[in-house]
């Protein structure tokens, strides 16, 4: 399996995002080859979702929607900040769309 490096990733992300017209930030950089990405989407004032990346049974990456519901910002940004705490690598990228479109190209399920 080709791994791909996460800073390409989330420039591919980014990319994705600004072409069809949302704002995207970095919040936190991770390691450039293999840190993890966490993906927040901001629908509205202190409505988001998180999107964090797990392995499927062959091994694939997929997504995980954190919750089925929208979330408090507060909430998202508490789960973040312990998940930076045990994981130093770790990449933040935080999408503001009204939509609350992700622009992941993996799947996505509900947890």
């Amino acid at each position: 399996m080709m791994h791909l490096r996460a800073n390409f990733w989330v420039d591919a992300l980014i990319r994705r995002a600004e072409s069809a017209l949302a704002s995207v930030y970095v919040i936190r950089r991770g390691d450039e080859d293999a840190g993890a990405v966490l993906v927040k989407v901001v629908k509205s004032r202190d409505v988001c979702q998180l999107y964090v990346p797990q392995r499927d049974e062959n091994g694939e990456r997929i997504w995980v929607r954190h919750s089925r519901d929208d979330c408090e910002e507060r909430v998202i940004d508490e789960y973040c900040q312990r998940r930076v705490n045990s994981d130093p690598d770790l990449w933040i990228v935080e999408i503001e769309d009204r939509q609350g479109r992700h622009f992941l190209t993996e799947p996505v399920e509900d947890i």
